[in-house]
């Protein structure tokens, strides 16, 4: 935890001082080892950074006085579509991108995701806010990324696709492309990425009938955790 992410409730009275005694206050109790003094890196959800020094410490509980006059990392200039992979990955695709600054996520359905990872627990609108936030709490980062579900491939390919690729490179990882991704871009970037196994032929004709370009990293077949920041690297960093 690099940055302990703050929630208007923390605040005590309407003043700077926070309170906490949650898994925030276990870890920089047990992991920073804290003492009266000290001060760490806080952040409030949603809005500027700054710092935190303890002012009191219990076995139960820590309260802090904050100066928050930072303003967040600016955002990676990206959306991300992304296949629903398992449920296992699915929640460190979540730390990476929110990590790494994407903000815009669309989980989208293919014909070779499996059916019962729609109906996985990890989808559930809390569960995926757990791990926005260790990805925000990893990068010293306020901004919650957002994250859309959306189980229906066709329509969102055809309805609201169009939209939001407007004005950015559209591209869709494939393995068997025959043009390898590009190194660097100044414009913002719509990457489509599938499942393990990349997307079927009819969803790759879909998504290059709106323009999205078919590209490859190179000879590897990764998988998705890994291809999603080689990818985003390649490209924005």
């Amino acid at each position: 935890m690099n940055l302990v992410l703050l929630t208007p409730n923390d605040f005590i009275d309407n003043s700077s001082r926070v309170r906490l005694d949650d898994r925030r206050f276990a870890h920089i109790r047990d992991v920073h080892r804290i003492h009266i003094g000290d001060t760490l890196c806080v952040g409030l959800m949603g809005g500027k950074s700054g710092i935190g020094r303890i002012t009191s410490l219990t076995a139960q509980q820590v309260e802090m006085d904050v100066d928050l006059c930072e303003s967040p990392p600016d955002p990676l200039p990206a959306t991300l579509v992304l296949a629903l992979p398992r449920p296992n990955i699915f929640k460190r695709v979540l730390q990476t991108v929110s990590s790494m600054g994407v903000k815009r996520i669309f989980i989208v359905n293919s014909s070779r995701v499996e059916k019962s990872f729609w109906l996985s627990p990890v989808l559930a609108p809390e569960r995926i806010q757990e791990q926005l936030i260790l990805g925000l709490e990893q990068a010293k980062d306020t901004i919650v990324p957002e994250v859309v579900l959306r189980p229906l491939f066709k329509p969102f390919v055809e309805d609201e696709l169009p939209r939001l690729i407007a004005g950015s490179l559209a591209l869709v990882a494939h393995p068997e492309a025959a043009q390898e991704c590009l190194r660097e871009t100044d414009r913002p970037v719509t990457l489509a990425i599938g499942p393990e196994g990349g997307f079927i032929p009819y969803e790759i004709e879909k998504l290059t009938s709106l323009g999205f370009t078919p590209v490859r990293l190179g000879n590897r077949i990764l998988r998705v955790d890994v291809a999603i920041p080689a990818l985003l690297s390649k490209l924005l960093f």
